[in-house]
């Protein structure tokens, strides 16, 4: 991330063992990648919850990235983050990473719920999330991306089971 955030594309690939494309040095994804340094800096153990690539197909194609908010709080809940490189979106990607942040946090006993908030307005988001059980439990103010509606869904281990 460090290489990243830096704009070091040819760097941050060689680290992360994949060919990443510009989507990742945009001013929003060094946006996200300070603030996730700064998390990892102050909370280390915390960090194996953090943003991490999606890589699809043989070649290794980086798509996007996905990951929680950081380690459950004391109520036991998580919240995720997804996004997809505009080149790879409307391919179902995103909802691909929502699975696997679902079986992620279902994996894990001190989670209890998984939260998203999306803002109203961002229809490919609530496109992803719907299906999988998320209920609309209020809405919030971030001053990075407006209003966002939230919604959360129980983490639940048999809801992967059978997969």
């Amino acid at each position: 991330m460090s290489a990243l955030l830096a704009g070091d594309l040819p760097a941050a690939g060689v680290a992360a063992g994949v060919a990443l494309s510009e989507y990742f040095v945009t001013d929003r994804a060094k946006w996200l990648w300070r603030m996730r340094l700064d998390q990892m800096a102050a909370d280390p153990a915390g960090a194996r919850w953090m943003v991490r690539f999606a890589v699809v197909g043989a070649d290794g194609s980086v798509v996007g990235h996905c990951g929680f908010h950081g380690p459950p709080g004391a109520a036991g809940m998580v919240e995720i983050g997804y996004s997809v490189a505009p080149e790879f979106r409307r391919r179902g990607y995103a909802r691909a990473m929502l699975v696997e942040l679902l079986r992620r946090a279902a994996a894990e006993p001190e989670v209890e719920t998984v939260r998203a908030t999306i803002a109203p307005d961002n229809a490919a988001s609530l496109a992803t999330i719907a299906g999988f059980g998320f209920a609309e439990v209020g809405e919030q103010w971030d001053d990075e991306d407006g209003l966002e509606i939230i919604f959360e869904v129980p983490a639940d281990p048999s809801a992967f089971a059978a997969d």
